[in-house]
């Protein structure tokens, strides 16, 4: 069973009642972040129960050494991890001498937790009778600002509801903080400063190895009904890492008393004097108040739906499901940072470690691209290029040479720092994705410049690496690609993924591609990169050898590309067979039994079907969607929303809108019973594929915008926008109809169903 508690809405994510089970996934769910920083959904007060207490900081990590039993040559030295940064968000109360503690109370009633996706606020609200009596109303609303991206607020009310009651706010700054997921339960922050000032406090600490320094910083107000106290604290109660300030007031039967926290982290990677940044946040920040902040937080996240939203009518599962995951996804990254990326995990947890995947490639750019300014595509570029010297480093760690590049399947700075060796090892296909994604970058926005200044030294890397790691084999007269994982992790350690060899040999021809027509278009930039990469005509020519031989594993009984070359010596069940108390395969059986089945975690050869589309017939990808799909448990977050795109092609309705539920709720409805553990973010952009792909069928053919729309059944209708080399397009579609409208001072030319259309500014055409 999925859960299923979560109040459909279409702009809210809604949980009703106080269910201490439900605490850490609800943690997940109503997480809130701005780009900059982020935090789950703890409570403010002291909380008893089972927790998992999150904040995190973009950009900040911590290198924990590696824990594996035997060492190979090779491994990555740490395991980098997303740090759990210093808590600003602590707020302990005392009611009539009683602590506040949801854990604790006598009674807990009409608990609500709203997440509001269209203004971009979080809220908690419940009645609660303590162990002495008192009956309280408690009405909690936080955000953190887009705006102003180093600063969140919380606006804290208590009502007495049954007697007059004196109530102490504590709010603190903590930076006694640990992570859930640690190596070896090591401390990661070390203090620096705690200082006092007034209402402002001030905790300063540094991470140990890293060396990244962040003030963490509050601010408090307390009234009652509406009037500001003007209180200064009692009390200032300060240790090494922590600093917490203690106000007193008596709130009769039916007054409101609240405190107003700012808080925030100001960081060495943007300010010299973290204290005195912290200070001239604050100043800002409570300059504005609580009241124009909320404002322009409502405005700043107004613009962003403006272009982001995907509207669906008749379907309120459908449409909250994809209005959450296009809220996480601007919640994690704003595009704004170029040293920054997109975490799997964003700020809603700390599993997987390292801020960047090949997922930011493969799925989460043709978000970006579409949605913001170009420019955001490029710096996601950029920031690989950056890391192009340690790419080559680590390709070096594993025996490669002269230039050859691994990009490392987890990373903060370019390091490799994933230490699971079938994977850091052998889960190469990353470095197609990459490579992939540059072209991608060039098909959807025309611009090419990317590619001589900067791209075609990752492509040459890349080509490089690909020939140094095939073999020949001259049993079977052809290059062979031994020993690899591919995106479907139930396979280690196999010879010849379909997937990874069809992608070394994309990668060759592409990369060879952009080196003749950067010497004949761009002759200065080509001259710079030669002089600088040392590229000779016999090295082409053993490039070209590889790539014009590359084996493919075929079954002539199914007419099919093989997984890999052992996939039909497996006993092929189909996963519909599987007894349900056998699922999920990954928490119910062992790993050798895992990789001896034929079951797949996430789309492979699908995956390769996905990105090189116009390689392959309809019939083929029929062919394969129709072997492969039975064997697929989709364990992984990466795997539906690819099966929906290709479902859709296939005009499987259905089967499309099941995986596009199963991507966009993934979640919401914890498919696969770990959502406690944070939400899986870079997934979240492949449900925006999954409609804007699939179900609208955009794709950029011969730089025009080409579009196949279906519809799923019981839907009236949906609509997207896409930003086009900055002309915006809106493509409403409906069961009869297509509409098409565009904001620009020029036409555009797409292609509906094969039939060319003009769409002229700010007319209406429908097809």
């Amino acid at each position: 069973m999925n859960q299923d508690y979560i109040k459909p809405d279409n702009w809210s994510i809604i949980e009703e009642g106080f269910d201490a089970e439900r605490v850490k996934s609800s943690e997940s769910l109503f997480s809130i972040g701005n780009g900059a920083m982020g935090q789950r959904a703890n409570f403010e007060e002291h909380y008893s129960g089972e927790t998992f207490q999150g904040s995190y900081i973009a950009g900040i990590y911590y290198p924990d050494k590696t824990k594996v039993g035997w060492w190979k040559n090779g491994y990555p030295e740490y395991f980098a991890k997303v740090l759990n940064a210093p808590n600003w968000i602590g707020i302990n109360i005392e009611i009539n001498d009683e602590n506040l503690d949801l854990n604790a109370c006598a009674k807990v009633a009409h608990f609500r937790r709203e997440l509001n996706m269209q203004e971009g606020w979080y809220r908690r609200s419940f009645e609660a009778t303590l162990q002495n009596g008192v009956e309280i109303s408690v009405n909690v609303t936080r955000f953190l600002s887009l705006d102003d991206d180093q600063a969140g607020y919380i606006n804290y009310e208590i009502t007495p509801l049954n007697k007059n009651a004196n109530i102490v706010f504590k709010p603190y700054v903590d930076a006694g903080v640990h992570n859930e997921d640690a190596n070896w339960e090591e401390k990661f922050w070390e203090p620096l400063e705690v200082k006092a000032d007034k209402n402002q406090g001030f905790v300063t600490a540094r991470t140990f190895k890293t060396h990244f320094t962040a003030t963490t910083f509050m601010h408090n107000s307390i009234f009652i009904d509406g009037q500001n106290l003007d209180l200064t604290p009692e009390n200032v109660a300060k240790n090494e890492d922590k600093i917490e300030f203690t106000y007193s007031v008596t709130a009769h039967k039916g007054q409101k008393a609240t405190i107003q926290k700012i808080g925030g982290y100001t960081v060495s990677m943007n300010h010299e004097d973290t204290v005195s940044a912290a200070a001239d946040a604050i100043k800002v920040v409570s300059a504005k108040g609580y009241g124009q902040m909320q404002k322009e937080q409502a405005d700043g996240w107004a613009k962003i739906w403006e272009m982001s939203d995907i509207t669906i009518d008749g379907d309120v599962k459908a449409q909250q499901g994809i209005r959450f995951n296009i809220f996480q996804l601007n919640q994690t990254y704003s595009g704004k940072d170029s040293r920054l990326n997109i975490g799997p995990k964003g700020f809603t947890g700390e599993k997987y470690g390292g801020s960047t995947y090949w997922d930011t490639e493969a799925y989460c750019i043709p978000f970006y691209m579409a949605t913001k300014d170009q420019q955001v595509a490029r710096n996601l570029l950029t920031y690989r290029y950056n890391q192009l010297e340690k790419a080559i480093e680590n390709a070096a760690k594993l025996g490669f040479k002269n230039g050859a590049a691994l990009y490392p399947m987890v990373t903060m700075n370019g390091e490799e720092c994933h230490n699971e060796w079938e994977i850091t090892f052998e889960e190469i296909h990353r470095n197609g994705a990459i490579a992939f994604a540059i072209y991608n970058y060039y098909r959807f926005t025309g611009d090419y410049s990317y590619i001589p200044e900067k791209g075609l030294e990752v492509l040459i890397a890349i080509a490089r690496f690909w020939q140094q790691r095939s073999t020949f084999s001259t049993d079977k007269d052809a290059y062979v690609i031994l020993g690899v994982t591919g995106p479907n992790e139930y396979e280690n350690n196999v010879n010849n993924n379909w997937y990874t060899n069809y992608l070394a040999k994309w990668c060759i021809d592409y990369a060879v591609a952009q080196i003749e027509k950067t010497k004949a278009d761009y002759a200065e930039d080509y001259s710079r990169i030669m002089s600088k990469v040392n590229l000779t005509d016999s090295e082409l020519s053993q490039w070209k050898a590889v790539a014009g031989n590359m084996y493919f594993p075929y079954s002539e009984k199914y007419s099919v590309y093989l997984q890999q070359d052992g996939f039909l010596d497996k006993e092929l069940v189909k996963a519909s067979e599987l007894d349900r108390s056998q699922r999920p395969i990954n928490q119910k059986w062992s790993w050798d039994r895992i990789l001896r089945s034929p079951y797949i975690k996430q789309a492979d050869v699908l995956q390769g079907f996905y990105f090189f589309e116009d390689d392959f017939s309809k019939e083929e990808l029929a062919r394969h969607f129709d072997f492969y799909e039975p064997f697929t448990v989709h364990e992984s977050s990466l795997s539906p929303c690819v099966h929906s795109i290709q479902a859709a092609v296939l005009g499987k309705m259905d089967m499309a809108y099941t995986f596009y539920l199963r991507t966009s709720r993934l979640d919401l409805d914890d498919y696969n019973k770990e959502v406690e553990e944070g939400c899986h973010i870079t997934s979240m952009a492949g449900t925006w594929m999954s409609i804007v792909e699939g179900f609208g069928g955009m794709r950029v053919k011969n730089d025009q915008l080409h579009f196949e729309p279906k519809i799923p059944n019981g839907w009236q209708g949906y609509s997207f926008k896409i930003n086009f080399r900055n002309q915006v397009l809106k493509v409403s579609v409906h069961p009869n109809e297509t509409r098409f409208s565009l904001e620009g001072g020029k036409e555009l030319k797409v292609s509906v169903n094969g039939k060319e259309v003009l769409v002229e500014p700010n007319s209406l055409v429908t097809v």
